[in-house]
């Protein structure tokens, strides 16, 4: 099993999940994130005073996936989010050792 961490931009996360939900991804965890990388912040005007926003909000999508599915659903989150300007995102991917389904108990595969 691998677990996947894409950090992308707030509005393709609707693109991200169509793209997964035609994959058969049945499950994943949405957080609303702030950080910069060679982005490294921008410039804002509010009511006439510029000013610096040195983390940007990104969203982040956590999911596990056996690892047969691994490469399919890297594609279509790379397909989904790209923009191919600066600050589009990342992509991590780590080995998981063991999952368990809290309510029944199933191990490995059968409880993602």
């Amino acid at each position: 099993m691998k677990k996947i961490e894409a950090i992308i931009r707030h509005f393709k996360l609707e693109d991200v999940k169509s793209a997964l939900a035609e994959l058969d991804v049945s499950g994943m965890t949405i957080t609303e994130v702030r950080g910069f990388g060679r982005q490294k912040g921008h410039t804002e005007v509010y009511r006439g005073t510029e000013y610096s926003v040195d983390f940007v909000p990104k969203i982040k999508i956590e999911l596990v996936v056996p690892d047969a599915k691994l490469q399919p659903v890297v594609d279509a989150i790379v397909r989904a989010a790209k923009t191919g300007q600066v600050g589009d995102g990342k992509i991590f991917i780590t080995d998981l050792t063991d999952a368990i389904r809290i309510r029944t108990g199933e191990t490995g595969d059968s409880a993602i």
